[in-house]
């Protein structure tokens, strides 16, 4: 039997049942594969806070560049995503996306046993890790793109709603994994640091079984039926509309920002406070962020994808205000001002998955809304108009997914930059403030004011 191909019950042999079935085959093998791109995506928010205790005398500065290369990386590559699946098929191409992140989880497993390692070959590692961003946010639209035009939306809402928790995942999983000898000798020798051993290279092997895992579900389970060629053709049309560039600035300012902010607030906390281990707890802000993600969706669909990023991004920009005041206070006494800096960054991530939820539903609706328009009151050409706006619906959040992405190189570089000329993240904070203001200018006059030209 060719892989790919699973035998199926005569029960499932007709072509609509077996479509579905197939549909709901790859959503269910995919989703792992996209949960575990975004952990080794995110992997060096968790390297780079150990890597002073293991010996490496590297910059603050140059630990903030390896935790913004991923987004930097996966940012670019995420844009050729549809011609890989166009060059290869969809089941080939996902087999070696997923196969491919056992570069940078085997490359920084053996590399963090090496002190001498040079910076320049943790930035090469830091760029493979932008391969998981690159499949992570690519598989989220192929799965869309493969769905029936009824289940298109709640496959999309399934893949980026449980893209992230990878996110989750590996901020979580790998402080235990370096903790202890999880996989004996065979990892080798353990870094001594003031606090006992600890097994830095585990961080990457740790993922090794479960890329092997999905990697080997995608090749024997999925099929290369793809439509990656409309898939080229879309992305070329949603650039003659004039929602793409607004949506991709509020992406950048949700989902952007969302990255970002969780690559960065690691190693921030660890070296702006003096609280050991508190840093181990990072991952409640992605999770508050991924769970309040279908809160917004259900506001969304009843108030409006509008006025729910609106009011998200002023939620961002009192966080980053409150964020930036709490670093600035924390210069003279830290410890007063842990608790303020927490809850600051709470309100960024849980806004966050907000924003996302609402950028996500505007997309949606505007293109739909867009193709009702220019068609005629036919029910069968309004029927047509639904299912193209739909498809170029899904382009579109492709592209600005992209573009939103690079907000998690500029956030982590910022605060990096901020750090290393006036020594505090501060002016950082401040500078993100001024930015969701024009997220939140730019959200009311374009499609939440009451005599907006595209109202949603």
């Amino acid at each position: 039997m060719h892989p790919g191909l699973i035998e199926r019950p005569a029960r499932l042999q007709h072509p609509v049942a077996r479509e579905a079935a197939d549909e709901r085959r790859s959503r269910w093998l995919s989703l792992p594969a996209v949960v575990l791109s975004f952990a080794v995506w995110m992997l060096w928010s968790v390297v780079v806070v150990h890597l002073p205790a293991a010996g490496f005398r590297f910059s603050l500065h140059q630990l903030f560049w390896l935790a913004a290369l991923p987004a930097l990386c996966g940012a670019t590559l995420r844009l050729f995503d549809a011609l890989g699946v166009a060059a290869l098929g969809g089941r080939r191409f996902t087999v070696i996306a997923t196969a491919s992140l056992l570069l940078p989880a085997v490359g920084i497993g053996l590399a963090v046993q090496r002190p001498s390692t040079p910076f320049e070959a943790m930035v090469v590692l830091a760029l493979l890790c932008g391969l998981g961003g690159a499949n992570g946010s690519g598989a989220i639209a192929r799965l869309a793109r493969r769905s029936a035009d009824g289940a298109r939306g709640h496959s999309l809402e399934r893949a980026a709603g449980l893209g992230p928790l990878g996110i989750v995942l590996v901020q979580a999983l790998a402080p235990l994994a370096i903790a202890g000898a999880a996989f004996g000798s065979l990892a080798g020798s353990p870094q001594a640091t003031a606090h006992g051993p600890m097994w830095l290279q585990n961080a990457g092997f740790v993922w090794v079984p479960l890329i092997l895992a999905a990697t080997a579900a995608a090749w024997l389970g999925l099929d290369d039926r793809t439509d990656a060629r409309s898939g080229l053709a879309e992305q070329a049309v949603i650039f003659t509309r004039g929602h793409n560039a607004a949506l991709a600035w509020l992406h950048l300012g949700s989902l952007g920002s969302f990255i970002g902010l969780a690559a960065s607030v690691p190693l921030l906390v660890h070296t702006q406070f003096d609280r050991p281990g508190a840093w181990a707890l990072a991952w409640l802000g992605p999770l508050l962020g991924a769970a309040l993600r279908p809160l917004g969706s259900w506001m969304a669909e009843r108030r409006g994808g509008a006025r729910v990023t609106l009011w998200a991004f002023a939620m961002m920009a009192a966080g980053a205000g409150w964020a930036s005041l709490s670093l600035l206070r924390a210069d003279a006494s830290p410890d007063d001002h842990f608790a303020g800096f927490v809850a600051s960054c709470a309100l960024l991530f849980g806004a966050c998955g907000l924003a996302h939820a609402g950028t996500c539903r505007m997309v949606a609706q505007l293109f739909v809304d867009d193709r009702l328009r220019r068609a005629e009151a036919l029910p069968s050409a309004q029927a047509q108009a639904a299912r193209e706006g739909g498809v170029e619906a899904t382009a579109a959040l492709g592209f600005a997914s992209a573009i939103g992405a690079y907000g998690g190189f500029f956030i982590p570089k910022s605060v990096g930059a901020a750090l290393a000329t006036s020594g505090s993240a501060a002016p950082a904070l401040a500078l993100f403030t001024v930015f969701y203001l024009s997220c939140m200018a730019l959200t009311w006059w374009a499609y939440g004011r009451r005599n907006a030209a595209n109202p949603c």
